[in-house]
């Protein structure tokens, strides 16, 4: 019996043994397993929101409506790709303008208008869906640059910008668990998936975590997966091949040196006007909206741009807004008014054989400053189509009704130049006398105003006028302030009649003159703008590699002027 039961104890323990292997078998291949894939989400979210996703630039933006062959994308999703959509609420058109086109897209209609001229299309360019206005992405191509293309099994349109920089790649996990193929939310096994792939899938590399790729499926599903399960293969460039319509200006040789010509009534003896070496531009006042229908006054001569053209000058029309803020609301806000504004100034240039337009809009509403701004968006399209130049004034930047409304990033894109009116520090009215434009204070503005406009688009307005100011005592012991603004031969006359000899101010960087009038009991004070402050601000936008200097105005000046404010062959000067 004990011999029995001895063989029996042996026999099961070894398959206690046996059991112990096995169940230590499994744990090793469990911790494997846990240690490869733990806790690896069987949760799988939706990548895209809602029907016909829109994919841009690596995201959702929105959704599209597919109708047939067309697609339409909201107005407010193809703005933010170029900004420069506006809708017009009185002809319920959508309005694109180009470098050298104005499109009008009326709503429901398959007829557009280029330039005014209709286009017939298959389909309504513009649509109302969903309480949203849309727009056909194939009416698009011609005037974004741009491509889409619908994705299988997502449905989502996939719009392409020309210069897109794509990587592309393949998956590598031939021999990878499921679980690591998916890919996922976040860059963890923990995150739900949103999509499978399988060994040799070709796939889009979007950007790089730690030990995972963000990658993109070819229905536009994307997600992270560990770096070695991915092969990059190959660098595209999305290139779009489009009509090159860049318009062919006039060009000046080296850079701008315009003058304004002033021009109230009527223009001036050109008889009379001296020699002004150095000047290759110049620009009369000769163009102002006069009423809110878009009527433009026309004070534009032939003999004086035949006289301008035999001296070589460039003669670039000025048109102002009138400085009237209620009326540039009222002209502006409608394309059909703005459209009318334009023709206007183009017959003009036509008639006059005019090489560029100068835009003087001034003293607008805030509120205003997108109106202002698309009219000389859709302005500049036309302008450039005819071989115009395109400039703009603009001051420098602060609040208020003169400076508040402009838009000068937008603006920079859109025109070929803009002339800062880098005078009237202290203006007519000011309760303080001093310095139209000292140095520190140009000089100041100027660096804030080159964060927002390239320095090789701007033109540097100097004064060719300076204020004589009075500080008179009256009775009571207040003392008035009152200016008057001088010509350069006029300061001199008046330097001579007191026989005052101007100092150097080193606070405003320019010669000051004071004189005291015992019969008045006032003090006189004036800041020069002469042969030395004209060299030093030339020689500022030359420092700064700036477009040009412009001056206000030509009656101003006297002979010396032109001389100081000749650019220096030894500057250097990025033209655009």
């Amino acid at each position: 019996m004990a011999i029995l039961q001895r063989e029996k104890r042996k026999q099961l323990s070894k398959k206690w043994i046996a059991g112990g292997l096995l169940l230590a078998c499994l744990m090793v291949i469990s911790s494997v397993l846990l240690l490869l894939y733990p806790f690896a989400s069987k949760v799988k979210d939706n990548h895209f929101i809602g029907d016909n996703p829109i994919l841009f630039k690596g995201a959702q933006a929105g959704n599209a409506i597919i109708e047939g062959e067309s697609v339409y994308v909201p107005v407010s999703f193809m703005n933010s790709i170029e900004g420069n959509i506006a809708y017009d609420q009185k002809s319920n058109s959508i309005i694109i303008a180009t470098k050298d086109k104005v499109v009008q897209m009326p709503g429901e209609s398959q007829t557009i208008y280029e330039n005014g001229q209709p286009v017939e299309l298959q389909f309504p360019a513009v649509t109302a869906k969903s309480g949203e206005l849309h727009v056909a992405l194939d009416a698009m191509l011609a005037y974004f640059p741009i491509q889409f293309k619908v994705l299988q099994e997502s449905n989502a349109v996939w719009i392409q910008q020309d210069g897109q920089h794509l990587t592309r790649g393949v998956i590598t996990g031939k021999d990878a668990h499921a679980e690591k193929l998916r890919l996922r939310t976040k860059a963890s096994l923990q995150s739900a998936y949103v999509a499978k792939t399988i060994d040799q899938e070709p796939i889009y590399i979007e950007k790089a975590t730690d030990d995972y790729l963000f990658v993109r499926n070819e229905s536009g599903i994307a997600g992270y997966i560990e770096k070695d399960l991915v092969k990059e293969t190959s660098e595209e460039v999305v290139t779009i091949a489009r009509d090159s319509n860049n318009p062919v200006l006039p060009q000046l040789d080296g850079p701008v040196q315009l003058t304004w010509e002033a021009v109230y009534t009527k223009n001036p003896d050109t008889n009379q006007i001296p020699a002004m070496p150095g000047v290759n531009v110049v620009s009369p006042t000769w163009f102002e909206l006069t009423s809110a229908d878009g009527a433009v006054k026309n004070l534009a001569s032939i003999d004086y741009v035949n006289w301008a053209r035999n001296r070589g000058y460039h003669v670039w029309g000025l048109f102002s807004n009138a400085f009237n803020p209620e009326l540039t609301h009222s002209a502006f806000k409608d394309f059909e008014t703005r459209q009318k504004i334009i023709r206007q100034l183009l017959n003009y240039s036509q008639t006059y054989q005019l090489a560029g337009i100068n835009l003087d809009i001034e003293n607008v509403n805030e509120a205003d400053g997108p109106l202002v701004t698309q009219f000389v968006r859709e302005a500049t399209a036309y302008f450039h189509q005819a071989g115009l130049v395109v400039s703009m004034d603009i001051t420098f930047i602060s609040g208020g009704n003169w400076s508040a409304f402009y838009e000068r990033d937008k603006l920079a894109n859109i025109v070929d130049y803009m002339i800062v009116m880098a005078y009237d520090e202290h203006w007519a009215s000011s309760e303080k006398a001093g310095s139209v434009a000292s140095f520190p204070w140009v000089e100041q503005n100027l660096s804030k105003l080159l964060d927002e406009v390239p320095k090789e688009q701007l033109i540097l307005g100097v004064p060719l006028y300076a204020r004589l100011w009075k500080e008179q005592v009256l009775a009571g012991g207040n003392v008035e302030v009152t200016s008057t603004a001088l010509s350069m031969n006029k300061v001199k006359e008046w330097l001579i009649t007191n026989k005052i000899q101007p100092t150097y101010d080193p606070d405003s960087g320019q010669n000051y003159a004071e004189y005291y009038n015992e019969a008045e009991q006032a003090t006189y004070k004036i800041w020069l703008e002469d042969e030395l402050s004209l060299r030093k601000r030339t020689e500022m936008a030359a420092q700064y590699e700036l477009a040009g200097v412009a001056s206000w105005s030509r009656y101003f000046a006297d002979e010396a002027a032109w001389t100081a404010l000749q650019w220096k062959k030894d500057n250097n000067i990025t033209k655009k």
